[in-house]
């Protein structure tokens, strides 16, 4: 938990004990980044604001590192760029205060069931592209493909949902886990994305297809 406000952070200190959660907690992002190399943890709840180091460096700093780790992003505006960023950054949700604990808890252990989820194998191909998961490598015709965070995320949930219609609200829930956000256009740069780095002819895509009217599915 890297969080500055010690009451706050003292209260959900003692949620997340009660849990049956061990929480390392740090007042800054400098000290949080320590605390993350030191010893990698299930989750980490995150303030945007803090003095210092600011929240978005150090949620891109964790993501490069280890992409699959879930991070939720505390924060004290409902400034829409604020959320855009996180989600391009990689960010698992975001909660603004002031907050219900109970909540925030009920969000934490959402996004490591998420993060937790395994594909059927760990190797999975489709045309000339091979996915390892567990070491989140990707080859397309022998060389090596790099996706940020958040692509490989929604690689993983259509490779293991393939050819399941998903919606972009759909899709925006399960993979970022976020609800009721005002726009769904990260969704399709998202796909947009994965269509140029994995198809042979990104506009006109075998695997990574649109439903007119519903939202986008895959298919091997």
């Amino acid at each position: 938990m890297i969080e500055d406000d010690r009451t706050v952070q003292k209260a959900l200190k003692r949620l997340f004990e009660g849990a049956g959660y061990r929480v390392d907690s740090r007042f800054d992002g400098s000290a949080g980044l320590e605390a993350f190399r030191a010893l990698p943890p299930s989750a980490v709840v995150l303030d945007l604001r803090m003095p210092g180091r600011p929240g978005q460096e150090v949620c891109r700093e964790i993501k490069q590192q280890s992409p699959a780790l879930p991070i939720i992003v505390l924060s004290a505006t409902t400034d829409v760029t604020d959320k855009v960023l996180l989600l391009e950054l990689g960010a698992d949700d975001y909660v603004t205060k002031p907050f219900s604990p109970r909540e925030l808890l009920a969000r934490v252990q959402a996004a490591i069931r998420r993060s937790n989820r395994s594909v059927t194998s760990d190797v999975f191909g489709f045309g000339d592209v091979a996915v390892d998961f567990a070491r989140m490598d990707v080859v397309r015709d022998g060389r090596p493909v790099v996706l940020t965070a958040q692509e490989f995320k929604l690689l993983k949930f259509m490779v293991k949902n393939q050819e399941r219609v998903f919606s972009r609200e759909e899709l925006l829930n399960e993979v970022w886990g976020y609800e009721n956000y005002p726009s769904t256009r990260t969704v399709d740069n998202h796909v947009l994305r994965l269509r140029q780095k994995l198809e042979k002819d990104p506009a006109d895509p075998v695997h990574f297809r649109t439903v007119h009217g519903v939202g986008y599915k895959f298919i091997p």
